[in-house]
């Protein structure tokens, strides 16, 4: 059985990754589509894969239809309404057209964009610490290790989206190493935190609880994760890795038995 202290290393580590993406700042400003898109599309199918099986399968076995029902419900909305009040804006952020360099034409300022990102990133993170801490306490180790995988392949082109304007914003590299690091390095844990002492302390909260979680990260995935994956001339390569990422998730929830 998981301990508090393995969720909070692993739900940082996760959350951390975002601080990945601004490391290639030391050296471009650029990174191609094609890994972006694909990388985006093999988190967006492990974390879809965890909201089916390591959620809302065991919410329904263990709870009932109405209370899992209710959490997604309650999840998806929450993600859906705070994503109006802060735009998550990583679709053209300093990548690499397939035909020529990326600029979006907007009149924000680099630092303004900087910041809604990172405030973006750092509430996206909350539903999926959430489904992590819950994961472990409910015994399923395996795939809280899996869904954290998937948070971190996802948050390091997170990171590198509020990197490049901060960086053009005259921020130096130091601090915007330190900065998108702290986006995810600090909600994710504390999330994970909540999750796991919820299913710990209150019986019977499982079921809602991994509604709310499955339905934030479902919101997720198809409001910010796909939309982003697709545009750039790779929808394909991001759909096949969504897939593979759902398979992955399949294999672990039945060959591991987790």
């Amino acid at each position: 059985m998981a301990t508090l202290t393995d969720v909070l290393v692993v739900s940082l580590l996760a959350g951390g990754a975002t601080g990945i993406g601004a490391l290639p700042l030391f050296a471009t400003t650029r990174i191609s589509h094609r890994i972006y898109d694909g990388a985006l599309g093999l988190a967006a199918g492990i974390m879809f894969g965890a909201a089916v099986f390591a959620l809302i399968l065991p919410g329904l076995e263990l709870g009932s239809l109405s209370e899992v029902i209710a959490g997604v419900f309650v999840g998806g909305g929450f993600l859906l309404a705070v994503n109006r009040l802060v735009p998550h804006l990583h679709e053209e952020v300093g990548a690499e057209r397939p035909h020529g360099p990326v600029g979006d034409g907007s009149t924000e300022t680099p630092l303004r964009r900087a910041l809604l990102i990172g405030g973006a990133i750092t509430i996206h993170n909350v539903p999926e610490g959430l489904a992590v801490g819950i994961a472990f306490a409910s015994g399923l180790e395996g795939v809280g290790l899996a869904v954290a995988l998937a948070i971190a392949i996802q948050n390091v082109p997170d990171g590198f989206a509020m990197a490049v304007p901060a960086v053009q914003a005259g921020v130096p590299r130091a601090k915007t190493l330190l900065y998108t690091t702290a986006s995810g390095g600090v909600p994710e844990p504390l999330a994970a935190l909540v999750g796991f002492l919820l299913v710990e302390l209150v019986t019977g909260v499982f079921p809602f609880a991994a509604g709310v979680a499955a339905g934030a990260m479902m919101a997720v995935i198809f409001r910010e994760v796909i939309p982003s994956s697709h545009g750039h001339g790779y929808a394909d390569l991001s759909t096949l890795t969504f897939v593979s990422g759902f398979v992955t998730m399949m294999v672990v929830d039945t060959v591991f038995a987790v």
